[in-house]
């Protein structure tokens, strides 16, 4: 079933394609809608331009763009579900194939000159008629008696929390490209921990070999590390043979946050921790290029903003309007953090009392509330951006008492020191602020920094200014 709807969608997506790129030619050269003589955004064009003419360019744009979505993975089974996550990636190897066809057109020189407008058009037509597919196609694969035979099915051998986590995780969400098919305890005929009610038991472990042989499993998840080394080896053997799928939940790498990875020395294979995508000098540094290029901007257009909210904080209450605190960035180190000031003079002297502003804070003053419920007054911040003590998204900063008590509190917290603290981050735009639970937030950071992508960090500066859940 996964196969026939990855094929469809892979024949629907080239004539798709093709339509968005035929479309973009009538746009340009058709419809009349932009002019075809000179202008100060267009290039006269010699003559009229049949599509027999541009036959040749659209085939090879097509075939670049459709082999763009396949290096992009775009029709692995498990996106057949996920409309979201198969968006983004259309999106991204859609602007990836926009810049990548102008500049090859250049090296080429293709006959007749390929019009910029046209390419800029194809691209929006072939994008939004993309999306439109997929939408429909998505709403077919919903269905229900659909959906259950794209989903591959999960067995779990014994149980534990961790198993627990990714029970939750395939329940609560539909887009789950699994479901579970239920569980059997390890070897030992036990559970580390006793399965919730909705996980069927199918019977003891020596019932495996006919629960696999009758295709009734996709993937076994072995969740307890209690079995030796024998039964675990006899296990992945026995899912190699019935062509199921084995994977371990790795309890014992809790104290780690990146991802595993398999490396070779001299032939032998090693299980090692992969580097976080900003530990790459190449990532960092263009990084901190968007940040010095957002830092001017922002200062230069927060200007009038800020002189507003500063007279506005002097007439509520006396005083100087800005404050800094000391917080903890990257790798530990501590510096000054800039603000508006939206409390009270003598405020931090509370500040050890709770972690974040609570939601009735009689410290707050009116312009404050107002400026802390859009941010503003976190805009003064734009220098610490500037500086190189913050980036515009990452983890947001602690003050150093919150910071070394946390430290000890919450797993894997100082793993949010991988990278420079932003102004905004993946955790705030998820309403993860205030009085929220701060292992969740902690959970929200470490993801953004094992999943960091010039194209997030975009989409969280986008979303800051759309979703104020929690910011009080």
């Amino acid at each position: 079933m996964a196969e026939t709807a990855s094929t469809v969608l892979m024949i629907g997506d080239f004539l798709v394609i093709l339509l968005g790129l035929v479309a973009g030619f009538w746009l340009r050269f058709v419809s009349g809608l932009i002019p075809t003589r000179d202008t100060w955004w267009t290039t006269r064009i010699e003559g009229d331009r049949r599509l027999v003419e541009y036959l040749g360019l659209i085939l090879v744009g097509a075939a670049f763009l459709f082999g763009t979505f396949v290096y992009s993975r775009l029709y692995d089974h498990r996106n057949l579900l996920r409309f979201r996550h198969a968006c983004g990636i259309i999106v991204r190897a859609s602007t990836f194939w926009l810049f990548a066809y102008l500049s090859l057109s250049l090296v080429l020189r293709f006959q007749p000159p390929i019009s910029r407008i046209y390419v800029l058009l194809s691209y929006l037509s072939a994008l939004g008629l993309l999306v439109v597919w997929r939408l429909g196609f998505h709403r077919l694969m919903q269905l229900e008696a659909i959906a259950r035979e794209l989903r591959q099915k999960v067995l779990f051998v014994g149980w534990s929390s961790d198993a627990s986590n990714v029970f939750n995780a395939i329940q609560s969400d539909v887009s789950q490209p699994y479901r579970v098919a239920g569980c059997v305890p390890t070897p030992g005929g036990r559970f580390a921990l006793k399965p919730p009610p909705g996980v069927r038991q199918l019977g003891d472990y020596n019932h495996l070999p006919e629960l696999l042989h009758g295709r009734g499993v996709d993937i076994v998840v072995l969740a307890d590390m209690d079995p030796s080394t024998g039964e675990i080896v006899s296990l992945a053997n026995l899912c190699e043979r019935e062509h199921v799928q084995f994977k371990v939940i790795p309890s014992f790498f809790q104290i780690l946050v990146s991802g595993l990875r398999l490396e070779t020395v001299s032939g032998i294979p090693i299980l090692g921790v992969s580097g976080l995508p900003l530990d790459r000098l190449g990532n960092r540094m263009l990084k901190r290029t968007v940040d010095i290029v957002g830092s001017v901007v922002g200062i230069f257009l927060s200007a009038p903003i800020i002189t507003v909210c500063a007279a506005l904080v002097m007439l509520e209450s006396p005083g100087n309007p800005f404050f800094g605190q000391e917080r903890v960035g990257r790798h530990g180190r501590r510096f000054r953090m800039f603000k508006l000031r939206s409390m009270r003079p003598d405020a931090d002297k509370a500040d050890h009392l709770n972690q974040s502003t609570l939601r009735e804070d009689p410290r707050v003053l009116r312009i404050g509330r107002f400026m802390r419920r859009w941010n503003l007054d976190e805009v003064p911040q734009f220098w610490n951006v500037l500086l190189g003590d913050m980036s515009l998204v990452g983890p947001r900063p602690e003050r150093t008492f919150h910071s070394e008590r946390l430290s000890h509190e919450i797993p894997h917290y100082n793993a949010r020191y991988a990278s420079k603290p932003g102004m905004t981050g993946w955790a705030q735009v998820n309403g993860l602020r205030g009085e929220t639970d701060l292992v969740e937030r902690v959970r929200f950071d470490l993801w953004y920094l094992e999943n960091w992508n010039l194209w997030l960090d975009f989409q969280i500066m986008l979303q800051t200014f759309f979703r104020r859940d929690n910011a009080y």
